[in-house]
């Protein structure tokens, strides 16, 4: 990448080298987020064993960590239209941090409420983080590499989830799994308690770890010069600000926030509750259902990757098309045949899907112009997606008491994106004509 030609118009470079070091800073933040985001997953898992919680309730988790990027997109946006991306990134990053850091009392006083509010937090600055990481990394650069700039920086968000979920796996689930008999015996020898405060303890030192380096990464950016781009670079007279209403004449973003609400919603519904499938269907414990997920995810990080590539050869919303329907076809499989070639199949629905969030971003928000930061927060509010798929599935299997008959609820989410890919995501020349009249 570094011989190619800046001038190239055949090959743009996918960033400019005097952009390098806020490019490098700013990509980190794409694996930062992954770590908590996937964590959740374990987090469901470890908390109904040691708050002894429905998987509704566990569900919950999801809840109050998307509810976070819901509520603070907006807030997120407007602060980066006013100061700049520099200044929301780092307010981000010490809003994450806080959060991780309330893990710790939230152990000691053993409350389940109380971790939901830290999880919130740490939502609420990983909002300011995916509003403003998006766009910045998006508009980086030539317009035509934006959504291989886009795939390329959101390639290291699976790296985060594999650590998240890694770490999660081997230092907070302890393999300690109780049956009805040991909980009674525990119970009848007064030490049930002292288990389950020893389960909660046992997510403190992850979190405390994660936090401190959040803080140090919003150091390190603080210090660094970052350059202004599109809209911050043009000057303040004569310049269109932008306005919100301007955005509903653009067909394509509108439908992509809808799709960007789905993907969400069936990317962490199906993470969500690919441990309980497994330890259904084929009885494995926790730890190696643990490894299971880690395997969905490095596929994950190998499918954005490969996508990234391929996209250079085929077009974003053509590869997304097909993905979505390899997608929708494999979850039929996980429905419809629950078991190893059901787990096989749900596993390999993270490759397929791993292309989907930049792609349908950086698709939503093409030629807004001024609107950019406004409708990439809009987006990234869609995120709530995320709070609302996990707890539908742990009712319907409340209701089914069939993980496999929960799985439909990801599958019609493909179903739509599949549609988006292929009609909904174009740009009409009609649109610009409206806004620009």
């Amino acid at each position: 990448m570094a011989t190619q030609n800046p001038n190239s118009d055949q090959h743009p470079p996918l960033f400019a080298p005097s952009t390098m070091a806020p490019f490098f800073l700013v990509t980190a933040l794409f694996l930062f987020w992954g770590i908590p985001s996937n964590l959740n997953d374990i987090l469901i898992k470890q908390f109904m064993k040691s708050f002894e919680l429905t998987r509704f309730r566990a569900g919950l988790i999801q809840s109050a960590f998307y509810m976070g990027y819901f509520l603070l997109a907006i807030p997120a946006a407007l602060v980066m239209k006013r100061f700049g991306y520099k200044t929301g990134l780092v307010i981000g990053l010490f809003l994450y941090s806080a959060g991780a850091f309330l893990f710790w009392p939230a152990a000691v006083v053993r409350q389940y409420g109380f971790f939901l509010v830290a999880l919130f937090v740490i939502a609420s600055g990983a909002s300011f983080l995916e509003t403003g990481s998006n766009s910045f990394i998006a508009l980086l650069g030539d317009p035509r590499t934006s959504e291989r700039r886009l795939n390329f920086s959101q390639s290291f968000n699976p790296v985060g989830a594999v650590t998240g979920v890694l770490v999660g796996t081997i230092f907070i689930f302890s393999g300690v799994e109780l049956n009805k008999d040991q909980v009674a015996a525990y119970k009848a020898a007064g030490t049930y308690e002292n288990y389950l405060r020893g389960e909660t303890l046992r997510v403190v030192t992850p979190y405390i770890v994660l936090g401190s380096v959040i803080f140090i990464w919003a150091l390190l950016i603080l210090m660094t010069k970052f350059p202004k781009i599109a809209e911050e670079a043009e000057p303040e007279v004569g310049r269109s600000r932008g306005h919100a209403a301007e955005l509903l004449h653009h067909p394509h973003f509108i439908k992509g926030v809808i799709a960007q609400f789905l993907y969400v919603g069936a990317q962490v519904g199906t993470w969500s509750y690919f441990i309980q499938y497994i330890q259904d269907y084929t009885h494995q414990p926790e730890k190696i259902a643990g490894y299971f997920l880690t395997g969905t995810l490095v596929a994950f990080g190998v499918g954005r990757f490969t996508a990234t590539y391929l996209m250079k050869f085929i077009a974003p919303t053509r590869l997304m098309g097909i993905f979505g329907i390899i997608n929708t076809l494999l979850v039929v499989v996980g429905v419809l045949l629950p078991g190893w070639i059901g787990v096989g199949a749900v596993f390999l629905t993270s490759f397929f899907m791993s292309l989907m969030f930049p792609t349908i971003f950086a698709l939503g928000i093409k030629e807004l112009g001024p609107n950019t930061k406004l409708g990439g927060s809009i987006i990234i509010m869609s995120i709530v997606g995320g709070a609302c798929a996990p707890p539908a599935m742990g009712l319907i299997f409340q209701s089914t008491h069939s993980m496999a008959l929960a799985m439909v609820v990801p599958m019609l989410c493909y179903v739509f994106i599949t549609h988006y890919a292929f009609y909904g995501s174009h740009v009409r020349t009609t649109e610009l004509e409206a806004v620009r009249a």
